[in-house]
């Protein structure tokens, strides 16, 4: 079984494809120290790193081994960010997941409501049992996301990487198909 990346739509977003048009927003999202002050991997300097990410995208897609979707606002087609589905082992009904907003997009809730729609996704297309994700420690941020969501923190990976030269630990979350609490809004799919 091949995964095809979604479209979805929430009451605010839509999770889409990405295209090439997408690169500036991605190079300047990813170029912000702010942004990236807590990722294992520098901050984008060069425009090139755009393109990579997004040949990545498309190489994903073409495999069938994941998903990474463009975030916009529905009102007025903003980017948002992106979100992901990797990692995807069918065999064992399991993947991870992951994403990145603007720092514009910060604090209205939308990675919460992207996370869930990627996840309504997961769990029903793709009946999946168990989904992952990682965070920094210190991005506390992005933990409330993921508790909000349903995840459970499920340990620490003591000084698993380097953040800007500084060595950080990580917490684990799970989210087991038991515990997914789906809204009663549902998200279609097209």
């Amino acid at each position: 079984m091949t995964l095809t990346t979604p479209t979805l739509q929430t009451a605010r977003l839509r999770l889409r494809p990405f295209a090439d048009t997408d690169a500036d927003a991605l190079f300047t999202m990813h170029s912000s120290a702010h942004v990236m002050r807590y990722w294992d991997s520098p901050r984008w300097e060069e425009r090139a790193r755009a393109d990579r990410f997004l040949a990545v995208c498309r190489r994903i897609a073409d495999e069938g081994t994941g998903a990474r979707v463009a975030v916009d606002r529905a009102s007025d087609g903003a980017f948002v960010g992106w979100c992901a589905l990797s990692s995807w082992n069918p065999e064992y009904r399991s993947a991870s997941l992951g994403y990145c907003l603007d720092e514009a997009m910060w604090g209205h809730g939308f990675a919460t409501e992207a996370a869930h729609a990627m996840l309504r996704w997961a769990f029903d297309t793709l009946d999946l049992n168990r989904v992952q994700a990682e965070t920094d420690t210190r991005n506390v941020a992005s933990a409330r996301v993921l508790e909000k969501v349903g995840f459970v923190r499920e340990g620490t990976l003591r000084e698993d990487c380097v953040v800007d030269g500084e060595v950080s630990d990580s917490w684990v979350f799970g989210l087991l198909r038991r515990e997914w609490r789906p809204s009663a809004t549902p998200i279609p799919s097209r």
